[in-house]
């Protein structure tokens, strides 16, 4: 099958390491695709829920087939989040094509595009930490539940619900947060001349045009691998919001069942190591 070409791909939140996380999902989507240059935009690894215990090997594939991206000279770039935060400490460090960064500042099409995580202007991650950690925990409990609830509701044929979607557009702090978020990103953005700000953190996809004091500026977010399954591509200058759902093609990529069943988390690790040192020669 022929790889579908993208110029450069942005993925945040995908949350590996966590029961909500959709790993074989995003597999298949990677290995249908060829990026030119891939940006990772925070929570890739969920730190604060980390546990041995729940470490599936298509988690460990994911990162399998990033380093691979790395061995192939394709440029990575790792913007830590949160999630992930203690990565921070390493910023500026490189490894062949990888490059931890906390923002990160570039041209395309001749417009300025400011890329971060967006937990900055998190006002509950800033003075309540512990209750941001609290209400991951709560989340990918409901998460776990809401994936029984569907395998029940499927079978009864009646389709998918999200538990998590219809508290927020119900709760209107949500929506508030969400809003003051997406404006406040945008007024910092268009006071320093970027024309684009691209984040993740609140796992809500989005392409639109906002109103600034300072003019219009493009905001993108490129949601998460727990509920909506999205990213961001651009290619050939136009900016595009992918969602798993809408593409049957990566739907349709077979992955070993093999592989993934009798392959173990520890040979996986020891074939990550090896690719490991072929990026470092």
């Amino acid at each position: 099958m022929a790889k579908r070409e993208i110029d450069l791909l942005v993925l945040s939140d995908i949350h590996l390491g966590t029961y909500g996380c959709h790993a074989k999902e995003l597999l298949q989507y990677l290995k249908s695709i060829k990026p030119k240059a891939v940006i990772l935009n925070g929570d890739i690894i969920d730190v604060w829920q980390f546990s041995k215990r729940y470490w599936p090997p298509t988690h460990m594939m994911v990162i399998k087939h990033l380093i691979g991206l790395i061995t192939k000279g394709v440029p990575l770039y790792y913007i830590p989040g949160n999630h992930d935060e203690m990565l921070r400490k390493f910023k500026g460090f490189q490894l062949g094509t990888l490059k931890i960064c906390n923002k990160l500042s570039i041209k395309l099409g001749g417009e300025k595009v400011w890329i971060f995580h967006g937990d900055v202007f998190d006002v509950v991650m800033q003075h309540s930490k512990w209750l941001a950690k609290l209400g991951a925990i709560g989340y990918d409990t409901l998460i776990l539940i809401n994936r029984f609830v569907n395998f029940i509701s499927e079978k009864m044929g009646r389709g998918k619900i999200s538990f998590s979607k219809k508290i927020k557009n119900g709760v209107k702090s949500a929506v508030a947060f969400i809003n003051k978020f997406e404006s406040t990103v945008c007024e910092i953005a268009a006071s320093n001349d970027y024309k684009y700000v691209i984040c993740g953190h609140i796992h809500e996809p989005a392409m639109k045009t906002m109103v600034t004091e300072k003019g219009p500026i493009r905001y993108l977010n490129s949601g998460d691998w727990i509920e909506n399954l999205s990213s961001l591509e651009y290619t050939d200058g136009e900016w595009k919001l992918y969602r798993y759902t809408d593409d049957p093609v990566a739907q349709s990529v077979v992955l070993k069942s093999s592989q993934i069943r009798k392959e173990s988390t520890k040979e996986l690790f020891d074939s990550l190591l090896a690719e490991m040192k072929l990026v470092q020669k």
